[in-house]
C-alpha cells in the first residue's frame, strides 16, 4: 500500500440486468435498483453511514441531461454529502471504482459509494456510434470516418500481420464469452455459438463481424467501498483492493512513439527482441496500468497468481490484445492462448467468466463497475446466491483482476482484488 494510504475493502455491490432498452426506467431508477441491491447485501449499512459518492457515466448526450450525477445523488438520498462525477470514455467505470478507492484510502471517507449508468437506447444506433466516436480526435481522426469498429479492425489487422493471429482465434473469444453468459441472468446476449456462427454473422468492419463486437445497452451498477474498521462492521466476506493501476496513451494512434516494451516482473528484454512496440497492435497504457497494479499488489506472475480476470472485451480482438498487455502470455501469443482453452472456465486463468462486454452488454458508465461486482461475488464465493446457479463460480478463487479500457487505449485501469480478512 502506498505510504500514507489506508487499506480499502469492497463490501457490497449490485447491478441491474443490462438490456438493449429499458424505456420504463430512467437513469435514476436504474441506479437506485442497483444501489438497493447492494445495500440489502449489507444490512448493517444505512444511508447515514455513507460519507459520499462518485458518479460514473460516459456521455451527457445519451441522457440529454447535464449534471445527471447530482440527480442520482438526490434520488439515492445522499444529498448534501460530497459527490463528484468521473468520465474517461470506456474506462469510466473502472476509473470511478479507483476514485472511490482513493476517497477511502486517503481517509477522506470511511464509506464511499461508486455508481454508474448509461441509457444508450435513448438514441438511434447510428447516433450512438457517432457519440462514441466523439471520444476520438475530432480534429483529425473523426472527420475522415473515425468510428471505433474501424480503429479496432485496423489494429487487429496489424496484430494478424505481426503475430499470425487468426479470425478463428478471435471468434473463439466470442464463443467462450457468450457461452459463459448462458449461466449469468444479468447478461444481455447469452448464446451458444460456434466459430462458424461468428464468422458467418454480418461483417461490420473487416475482419470484425457482428458477433466480434459488443452492443450498446441500458444499465447501472453500484459498488460500496469501506475502510477496514467499517468493513468489519458490515460484512464477514470483505474483498480487499490490493492494487490499482492506470495507464494512458495519446488520443491519435499516429502520435504514439515506438520504444522498448514495458516489462512485467516475470519478463526479460530478450523476450521481445526486435518487436516494434507498441505499434498499433498493443496498448502501452494497458501495460502501464498492469505494471503499477501488480507492483502495488505484489503480483510477480499473473498467470500463476491471478485466479480469474474480468477484462474489457469490447471486441474479440481487444480481449486477445489484453491477454498480452496483462502478461497472461507474451506479446504475440494471445491467439494461441485462447485457442488452447487457457482463458476458459477451468483453464489456466478464466477470462470473462461473466460473459464480458460481448455478452453482458456495455452501458459504458456502468461497465467497469459491473466487472467489479462480478469479481466481488467470485471472491466472496457467492455467485450461486446472486446468479441462481454456481456454474460460473471459480473454485477457491482468492485473487481476481478487473480491467477497463477507453478509446484506442487512451485511458486504461487495472485493479487487483483479493479475498479479505
Amino acid at each position: 500500500m502506498p505510504k500514507g494510504f489506508r487499506d480499502v475493502y469492497f463490501v457490497s455491490g449490485g447491478i441491474t440486468r443490462f438490456k438493449k432498452a429499458q424505456p420504463d426506467k430512467d437513469f435514476r431508477y436504474m441506479v437506485k435498483e442497483a444501489f438497493d441491491y447492494a445495500m440489502a447485501d449489507v444490512p448493517n449499512l444505512t444511508v447515514d453511514r455513507i460519507d459520499g459518492s462518485v458518479a460514473s457515466y460516459f456521455s451527457d448526450h445519451f441522457t440529454r441531461q447535464l449534471m445527471a450525477g447530482i440527480m442520482v445523488q438526490d434520488y439515492l438520498g445522499l444529498c448534501p454529502k460530497p459527490g463528484r462525477r468521473i468520465e474517461s470514455g470506456g474506462a469510466t467505470g473502472g476509473m470511478c471504482f479507483q476514485s472511490a478507492w482513493e476517497a477511502v484510502a486517503s481517509g477522506r471517507m470511511d464509506v464511499c459509494v461508486a455508481f454508474g449508468f448509461e441509457t444508450m437506447s435513448r438514441v438511434n444506433t447510428w447516433k450512438g456510434n457517432e457519440f462514441i466516436a466523439l471520444a476520438s480526435d475530432t480534429n483529425f481522426d473523426y472527420p475522415v470516418g473515425g468510428f471505433y469498429t474501424g480503429y479496432y479492425a485496423m489494429m487487429v489487422r496489424r496484430h494478424m500481420h505481426e503475430f499470425g493471429t487468426t479470425v478463428e482465434q478471435m471468434a473463439r473469444v466470442s464463443v467462450k464469452n457468450h457461452g459463459n453468459a448462458l449461466h449469468n441472468p444479468y447478461s444481455q446476449y447469452p448464446m451458444k455459438l460456434t466459430v462458424e456462427d461468428v464468422r458467418r454473422s454480418e461483417m461490420v468492419s473487416d475482419p470484425l463481424t457482428r458477433l466480434d463486437v459488443c452492443v450498446m445497452s441500458d444499465g447501472a451498477a453500484c459498488c460500496v467501498l469501506a475502510s477496514e474498521e467499517m468493513a468489519a462492521k458490515l460484512t464477514d466476506r470483505p474483498v480487499k483492493v490490493t492494487g490499482v493501476g492506470t495507464g494512458t496513451d495519446t488520443m491519435r494512434l499516429a502520435d504514439r512513439p515506438h520504444g522498448d516494451v514495458i516489462l512485467l516482473p516475470h519478463e526479460r528484454p530478450e523476450d521481445y527482441k526486435g518487436l516494434k512496440y507498441p505499434g498499433v497492435h498493443s496498448f502501452r497504457g494497458g501495460r502501464m496500468a498492469a505494471k503499477t497494479a501488480y507492483e502495488m499488489a505484489g503480483v510477480t506472475n499473473p498467470l500463476e497468481e491471478v485466479d480469474f480476470v474480468e477484462l474489457h472485451d469490447a471486441f474479440t480482438s481487444s480481449e486477445i490484445q489484453t491477454y498480452e498487455d496483462l502478461g497472461l502470455c507474451r506479446y504475440g501469443e494471445g491467439g494461441p492462448f485462447v485457442e488452447a482453452g487457457h482463458a476458459d472456465i477451468g483453464g489456466k486463468v478464466p477470462v470473462n467468466p461473466s460473459g464480458g462486454l460481448l455478452a453482458c452488454g456495455h452501458p459504458v458508465g456502468a461497465t467497469g463497475l459491473m466487472q467489479a461486482v462480478f469479481a466481488l461475488w467470485q471472491l466472496q464465493g457467492t455467485i450461486g446466491k446472486h446468479f441462481g446457479n454456481d456454474r460460473l463460480q471459480i473454485p477457491r478463487a482468492r485473487r481476481g483482476l478487473i480491467h477497463s479500457h477507453a478509446g484506442t487505449g487512451t485511458y486504461i485501469t487495472v485493479s487487483v482484488l483479493e479475498r479479505g480478512f
